[in-house]
């Protein structure tokens, strides 16, 4: 079996894969490895623990209470919050641990469970492994006045979106925004957030039954959001994902403005009101080159690391950067968050058009996104795909012909026996053709 924990926290089949079981006995590892490392040291340990409307996170959710309760740390339930406000809650209310519940972006029937260390941080892994390590021991059950207590927290919904209004550095009077919620934890929040600072807001997919969380809606599924801005004659559309850590948007014209376009637009807003520390922004070897390619255009350095969050993540605290993200529209904003933040992301876009005057469209034309293709080359072996003679030769004879007008990356899957194989050219047919004669090359090479 392999490790539990992924990138991001426990995910898998709710019922199946993450069980009830599974949540008790991972809550009480948790509780227990946490406080042997210090965390509680000194007083009563409180956790915080929210969900996305799930139908499987009201059975995951009463089991990762119980689980934190019997071992005598007292627990605040939240209730439906985006993933960011119970990293944000975590942080601000002092609590020494945070627990989400979501799959984010995945089909209804996934849940995931993430738990977050004092300040609303991801834990790091060599905690998630003791954790893991700890499941299922015996141990000392607390009795009487030492097991942990459960409340309802009213005021996380109010804090949250104070927060948020609070981060914008400007109103939004006079934009219409049409706000794709994926039927999700932000259906309540992040309407609420827009309409305080000045937005008329028209809502899609905001109406959560437990069984509709990213159902043809939100940030996976764009069209329809598409046709909506265009109907309506908005200004942008917003679509947010199950758990709203992530942004994408749509011009008035419905065209996609994807997370790298996202980036360089608060890149620029940054540095132009002097808080880009250092000049740099983070973002990983999947950006679009066209996204390099402004950056070095407007004199802004671009450190790019694996892809994955939490690798952005990393190398901004490392260098004390304040903006990094991903093309799927996982922003971080390091003055305001802990993590990525689709609301906090859409706050600070539509400050931005709301400051300058200028429309989605025009902003978002400060990079021209290069045609990019990705081929995924399945059962090869993936641990020669950096040393093979034959397919280093291929990578090197495509870089040549595209020179500085594109870039080809190969990507081995960190799960499965697969090799993904990105081609970035000038033009689709390009991009096409080089991509697919390297998928042959990886093909006929790696085979097992």
């Amino acid at each position: 079996m392999g490790r539990l924990f992924g990138t991001d926290g426990v995910r898998g089949l709710a019922n199946v894969d993450l069980t009830a079981e599974l949540a008790l006995d991972l809550s009480v590892a948790a509780a227990h490895v946490l406080g042997e490392a210090g965390a509680f040291e000194g007083h009563r340990p409180r956790a915080v623990v929210g969900r996305d409307p799930r139908a499987s996170g009201e059975f995951l959710e009463a089991a990762v209470v119980a689980g934190l309760a019997s071992a005598g740390v007292d627990v605040v339930r939240l209730g439906v919050l985006p993933t960011p406000a119970v990293a944000h809650l975590t942080g601000s209310t002092g609590a020494d641990l945070g627990v989400m519940l979501s799959a984010s972006h995945n089909p209804m029937p996934d849940n995931g469970i993430k738990f977050l260390a004092r300040g609303g941080i991801k834990l790091d892994d060599v905690i998630e492994d003791a954790i893991e390590a700890r499941m299922g021991e015996e141990w000392q059950r607390p009795t009487g006045a030492s097991v942990g207590r459960v409340t309802d927290d009213g005021q996380g919904f109010e804090t949250y979106v104070s927060h948020l209004v609070r981060s914008s550095p400007n109103r939004f009077d006079g934009l219409k925004v049409v706000i794709d919620c994926a039927n999700g934890a932000a259906s309540q929040t992040a309407p609420e957030a827009l309409r305080r600072l000045g937005a008329e807001v028209i809502t899609v997919a905001a109406a959560p039954d437990g069984l509709n969380i990213n159902l043809n809606c939100g940030s996976t599924h764009i069209d329809g959001l598409q046709r909506e801005v265009v109907g309506h004659r908005a200004d942008v559309g917003i679509a947010l994902d199950g758990d709203a850590d992530r942004c994408l948007a749509v011009d008035a014209n419905g065209e996609l403005v994807d997370g790298d376009q996202i980036l360089a637009i608060l890149a620029l807003a940054m540095r132009d009101s002097g808080k880009l520390s250092n000049d740099t922004v983070v973002a990983t070897v999947m950006s679009n080159l066209g996204f390099v390619q402004a950056m070095v255009r407007e004199r802004i350095a671009v450190e790019q690391t694996k892809v994955g969050d939490r690798y952005v993540l990393e190398a901004m605290k490392a260098g004390g950067h304040k903006l990094g993200g991903e093309q799927s529209g996982h922003v971080i904003l390091s003055d305001h968050a802990t993590t990525g933040d689709g609301t906090l992301t859409a706050v600070m876009l539509l400050a931005r058009v709301a400051q300058t005057g200028k429309s989605l469209a025009d902003l978002a034309g400060a990079m021209t996104r290069l045609p990019q293709v990705l081929v995924n080359v399945k059962n090869v072996d993936k641990s020669r795909a950096g040393t093979d003679p034959a397919v280093q030769s291929a990578v090197a004879e495509a870089t040549t012909r595209l020179g500085d007008t594109g870039r080809v990356l190969l990507r081995p899957s960190g799960t499965e026996p697969l090799v993904r194989v990105m081609v970035e050219a000038e033009s689709s047919d390009t991009a096409d053709e080089i991509a697919h004669s390297l998928a042959d090359v990886v093909a006929s090479s790696l085979k097992l």
